[in-house]
């Protein structure tokens, strides 16, 4: 871990914001709420009794089935991962974030609420100093069932690449890239979740997306709409009428990006490597990734700086303008030379 010329963050104020959960469909009000030094962030479910603390560390994440769920103690916290990518990409080390439910609010399916409600609460600079954790070496971790992988290396920044192939007509290969996470608000806080409708069938028949609408998803259709699926659809998002554009996406739902997907791929791993715990300074190329191999990848990278933490060897940098020279120490200490 290396100690930073820069001071920890938090916000200025709580401020909250109310919507539905993408797949349990409850309407849930969130807050983030300024938190203190060295705290991380921490999700607090105030609609059950005690108040429980479910921690935004990679050991506790329990499926990834559409999303990072964790669970403490028997408390969950469903697709935690647009939020947290939101206080990543801001430079924000501290928050609570209240919930009257398990899952946050979708919004339009990306971070972009999450960020604008965080910057009308205001950014404050805390006295502690920023921890963050260089890559030395290069870390890896396969997915061998899927060909998915992540790779992270050296980098004076920290710096994301994902690279996607879903093997369809309507939408391939993609890729996307930030040089330095500074770059998300503007970049990638608005890209969408997205899903193809063979998958939205199955989701639905699994009692998923209860919060789904053709607002807050980009449906790609890479399959022939049946009557039958159409009005299961209709049904679904409450639609009279539902129509595959020229784009092949479903509805009248217009891209903010042309590889919005790889776009908000992106996204979910800032959000997912949160759960490491600390800033990271390397280059981060995911391909193919997924909630699976991005929370795997987390937990190695959080087993790493542990282990690296117990075993710390101090790291001098013999460049760097010593603390006291030769004639301090001799100001403070009575000896004189050669008893120094």
């Amino acid at each position: 871990m290396t100690n930073l010329d820069i001071k920890q963050k938090t916000i200025a104020k709580e401020v909250s914001l109310s919507g539905v959960g993408l797949h349990t469909g409850k309407s849930v009000t969130m807050t983030f709420k300024p938190a203190p030094e060295n705290y991380g962030y921490a999700f607090i479910r105030v609609d059950l009794e005690g108040k429980p603390i479910i921690e935004a560390d990679a050991n506790y994440v329990v499926t990834t089935q559409r999303g990072t769920n964790l669970e403490k103690h028997g408390v969950t916290i469903n697709t935690s991962e647009h939020v947290l990518a939101a206080l990543v990409g801001l430079g924000i080390d501290n928050c609570m974030i209240e919930l009257n439910a398990s899952e946050p609010p979708i919004m339009d399916g990306s971070s972009k609420f999450f960020i604008e409600k965080l910057e009308l609460a205001g950014i404050k600079e805390q006295e502690a100093f920023v921890e963050e954790y260089v890559i030395k070496d290069i870390i890896t971790y396969k997915d061998e069932k899927t060909g998915s992988e992540i790779i992270v290396m050296p980098s004076d920044n920290y710096e994301l690449t994902t690279m996607v192939d879903f093997g369809t007509n309507i939408l391939g290969t993609q890729n996307a890239s930030i040089d330095d996470i500074s770059e998300f608000k503007s970049e990638i806080s608005d890209s969408r979740t997205f899903s193809f409708l063979h998958e939205i069938e199955m989701l639905l028949d699994n009692g998923l997306i209860k919060g789904g609408d053709l607002n807050n998803a980009i449906v790609y259709v890479d399959k022939e709409l049946s009557p039958e699926t159409m009005d299961k659809l209709r049904v679904a998002f409450g639609k009279d009428t539902i129509s595959v554009k020229p784009n092949g996406i479903l509805d009248n739902l217009n891209l903010h990006h042309p590889n919005e997907a790889a776009r908000h791929k992106l996204l979910d791993v800032i959000g997912d490597l949160a759960l490491v715990g600390t800033r990271i300074r390397g280059k981060v190329i995911a391909n193919k990734p997924g909630h699976f191999v991005n929370t795997q990848f987390a937990k190695k990278l959080s087993k790493i700086i542990k282990l690296e933490k117990r075993n710390k060897i101090p790291v001098f940098d013999l460049l760097k303008k010593p603390v006291k020279d030769i004639n301090a120490i001799m100001e403070v200490l009575p000896h004189r030379p050669p008893f120094l």
